[in-house]
């Protein structure tokens, strides 16, 4: 079987096509995520989004309608608590978070087909369809245009929110943006991998440029390419293996590669460490 074979397919094709379209929406995103410590963040936007799904379920509309409009209301309940100077992120976090993730199983409790929203929990990314591309499409357009458009301040708050709000911006609402812009980019990968594993697309291949480069432009590069090539190497494996689910494949080759580059990291420091020592013993 040649390297291209499982890639000839059109339903392949679609699918590559919006992972790797994903992959750079989720690491430019999150490349802000990891150096703002938000982590906790993604993880709960993208499990607050199942009673947005439950409720379209039920109510028969868009399942990306449902998810939107959970995930925009667990970002602005977050950003808006957050700005309370008297109560923390982590709190806010898990305020809201308790109060969707219940609200979400007291719908479900009244859904007659549950299988109709557990595509978008656990993803499915060889159904990808031609409408699933252009929402992916246009949420990975809009989050590039905002990015560029407010680089400088969400790289500025990123580091030093104090002294981004001494030079007259506004930290808050950036954090609101941010979350934002969040829930945009997990509502469109659901398809692909699912709620339960989007977080791993924004967290992991930032994690995993953060170690390896040296500017936030460089990390949203090399964090894309990470995503593009977790893609890649998780559908091959899936299509290669018996069995093996695509989302859970792709997570596992991204993780590979974090832990590939922590190793890297690891061994350079200790060949600096001991070029050092040697030099300083001449």
């Amino acid at each position: 079987m040649g390297i291209l074979e499982p890639f000839q397919d059109d339903f392949m094709q679609r699918a590559l096509l919006g992972l790797v379209l994903a992959s750079m929406n989720c690491a430019c995103l999150g490349a802000y995520v990891v150096l703002r410590r938000m982590a906790f963040v993604s993880t709960a936007l993208t499990h607050t989004i199942l009673p947005g799904v439950v409720f379209a379920v039920l109510q028969g509309f868009s399942l990306y309608w449902g998810a939107l409009g959970a995930a925009v209301f667990t970002a602005l309940a977050i950003g808006g608590i957050t700005n309370r100077r008297d109560l923390r992120e982590d709190t806010a976090i898990g305020v809201v978070f308790s109060f969707m993730f219940a609200l979400g199983i007291l719908l479900m409790m009244r859904a007659q087909s549950p299988t109709e929203y557990t595509g978008l929990l656990f993803g499915s990314v060889l159904g990808v369809s031609p409408r699933d591309l252009w929402v992916i499409a246009g949420v990975t357009a809009l989050i590039m245009l905002f990015l560029s458009l407010f680089h400088k301040e969400l790289e500025l708050a990123s580091y030093d929110e104090e002294y981004a709000q001494f030079l007259g911006m506004k930290p808050g609402r950036l954090r609101t943006l941010l979350l934002l812009l969040v829930a945009l980019s997990t509502v469109s990968c659901v398809q692909l991998v699912g709620a339960l594993l989007t977080t791993a697309l924004l967290i992991t291949p930032a994690a995993a440029a953060v170690l390896l480069a040296q500017t936030l432009r460089g990390v949203m590069v090399l964090a894309s390419l990470i995503g593009i090539a977790s893609g890649v190497g998780g559908l091959w494996l899936s299509y290669t293996v018996d069995r093996l689910p695509v989302g859970a494949a792709v997570v596992m080759v991204c993780s590979a590669l974090f832990f590939i580059a922590l190793v890297y990291k690891k061994a350079a420091e200790a060949f600096r460490r001991r070029r050092a020592v040697a030099s300083t013993a001449l």
